[in-house]
């Protein structure tokens, strides 16, 4: 269980590096657009994000 953590962290890592190394063009207008987004639409994307991803841990444990 202590290994779980830095594990995720890594596997995060990777994933969120996916998208720049492939197609940084892309990786840019998606940053831009996030930008020009309101705080409550931020705070609306970081909650859905958190709560699909404690719905998947649930699902696979």
């Amino acid at each position: 269980m202590g290994d779980l953590i830095p594990t995720a962290l890594a596997l995060m890592l990777v994933i969120e590096g996916v998208l720049p190394f492939l197609s940084p063009g892309l990786w840019r207008q998606v940053f831009e657009r996030a930008t020009r987004m309101s705080d409550g639409q931020i705070r609306f994307v970081g909650l859905s994000s958190m709560l699909v991803g404690l719905l998947l841990l649930l699902a696979w444990n």
